[in-house]
């Protein structure tokens, strides 16, 4: 079965699954066990195995990343329980006055944390989270914001993990310089620009639509928090320590330093190698797992001493952040033993694709429109774009020769990238899809649900500029023919969709 049209079904199994019955777990192990099946030729028994085979490699080669998300758990939960996160909410309620400021502050946050998706997404929604919620904005809402502002903005982040794993995606052989490349895609990364344009629309004119515009109006009549965190949510009156928000914020800007200095020491800045370099170089989950212990490290040296936390209260942090974080593991867990089953191991679903593309790839001018629309494909199938870079750049690179300066080649990278970055937005079964869902505490399925026409809007309009760039071979030409059509999308939008309605100023305080 495997490199053939049969591997499509297990992510198409899962993914239509788990829009129809919203179950995300269940959906993702019949998917998991229906491609272990088509591997082992309907052998139940041999299929077992071979799925929890596949679960043991990728859950052991993402272990940092568990670890990570634990460790962020417990610092969330220990913050919280210090009182900073009350002290940092009454500060924001007396300084953001409205939705509008609220989201363009997270927006600026998610810009300003370019290094790494997952960082990014956790992150912010840590931070953001208790304004929004006083704010009584749509959970769902916010995790779009954070989604658009965490992989869009890392794959236009010349030093970000994501520079990194474009140029691994080069083949060995190859004489161009990957970083170089990288760099001259950016400006033709349409889906990633589009998206920031129009996330700044959305959130500047209030004009939601489609099920999302129906989260936001449900919520401003009943505010909805997920089951899975009310538990999380209750444990605000838990609040026992003393903690200013000066507590919530060193914490923070110890992780963020943490980070980026562990992504420079992972890359060999020791060893004598360049920032950029070193960069390139980089584990990211290594990096995360380095920066976020040293930053656990740090709250407790910060809270314990000046008894913010008693040591007990301290200690309850751990059980407490483990047990927000168990629903962000257990799909992650899932979500890379699926995208384990479709790899070149297994079925293989990688090398089906790429063998259509380099099958269809004679007529230069439609290269880039193919380029994105497979890439989103593959990425929304597999929720992996970085494993769609590693599939479709060398791909591009020998259908186009290897030459770095090349403009069709510069063009079809970056169409390679946006689309994989479009896809990875709008899976369900995508890590950062399911970590922005994590940071926003919402629950998962109404995240992707609310968030796919946003996609969808966009990626037309970058398939537009695509299309344009294929006729004319130029690239600014089919960037601007892209920023062309988002603005007559959004010159439609705002003759057709109505804005949601302002809640009172008195939803600001607290």
């Amino acid at each position: 079965m495997a490199e053939s049209a049969w591997s499509v079904l297990p992510p198409v199994i899962t993914i239509a699954l788990a829009l129809w019955t919203k179950e995300v777990y269940m959906s993702l192990i019949i998917g998991i066990f229906s491609g272990a099946m088509l591997f082992t030729g309907f052998n139940i028994l041999e299929a077992v195995l071979v799925m929890f085979a596949v679960m043991e490699e990728k859950v052991g080669a993402n272990v940092n990343i568990l670890v990570f998300l634990a460790i962020l758990g417990i610092l969330v939960a220990a913050i919280t329980r210090s009182g900073a996160t009350r002290a940092y909410g009454e500060w924001a309620a007396r300084t953001i006055k409205g939705e509008r400021s609220a989201l363009l502050l997270t927006a600026l946050l998610g810009v300003v944390i370019f290094i790494d998706d997952y960082f990014n997404c956790l992150t912010v929604g840590t931070v953001m989270r208790p304004v929004t919620d006083k704010l009584k904005i749509a959970r769902t809402k916010l995790a779009y914001i954070i989604d658009a502002t965490a992989a869009p903005i890392c794959i236009i982040a010349p030093v970000s993990s994501w520079a990194a794993a474009v140029g691994s995606s080069l083949p060995e052989n190859s004489s161009i310089d990957g970083f170089s490349l990288f760099l001259q895609t950016i400006p033709f990364n349409l889906y990633a620009l589009l998206t920031l344009a129009f996330m700044l629309f959305i959130i500047w004119t209030g004009r939601d639509y489609g099920a999302m515009g129906r989260s936001v109006r449900e919520n401003q009549k009943e505010f909805f928090i997920p089951a899975e965190y009310r538990d999380a949510a209750a444990e605000h009156g838990e609040e026992e320590g003393r903690g200013k928000m000066i507590d919530l914020l060193l914490p923070l800007a110890v992780l963020i330093a943490a980070c980026i200095y562990g992504m420079l020491y992972t890359g060999g800045i020791h060893e004598g190698k360049s920032v950029a370099q070193a960069f390139a170089d980089c584990s990211s989950s290594k990096s995360l797992v380095f920066g976020s212990f040293l930053a656990f490290v740090f709250t407790g040296l910060l809270y314990l001493p000046r008894r913010v936390l008693s040591f007990t209260a301290f200690c309850k942090s751990f059980s407490k952040g483990f047990k927000a974080m168990v629903p962000a593991i257990f799909i992650l867990c899932l979500a890379w033993t699926l995208s384990g089953v479709c790899s070149d191991k297994y079925l293989n679903l990688g090398g089906f694709v790429g063998g259509l593309v380099s099958a269809h790839a004679s007529i230069i001018m439609f290269l880039p429109p193919i380029f994105f629309l497979v890439a989103l494909g593959l990425s929304f199938a597999t929720g992996t774009s970085w494993g769609t870079f590693g599939i479709l750049i060398p791909i591009a690179i020998a259908v186009l020769g290897d030459v770095g300066s090349s403009a069709m080649l510069v063009v079809c990278v970056a169409a390679v990238l946006s689309g994989a970055v479009g896809g990875d937005h709008a899976s369900p079964i995508s890590d950062t899809t399911i970590l922005a869902s994590a940071g926003a505490q919402c629950h998962h399925l109404d995240h992707v649900s609310t968030q796919i026409p946003y996609v969808f809007t966009v990626s037309l309009c970058s398939l537009i500029g695509y299309v344009v760039d294929g006729m004319t071979q130029n690239g600014w030409l089919g960037l601007a023919a892209g920023f062309a059509a988002l603005a007559v999308t959004i010159a439609v939008i705002l003759r057709r969709v109505p804005p949601i309605g302002k809640k009172a100023e008195a939803s600001a305080s607290i």
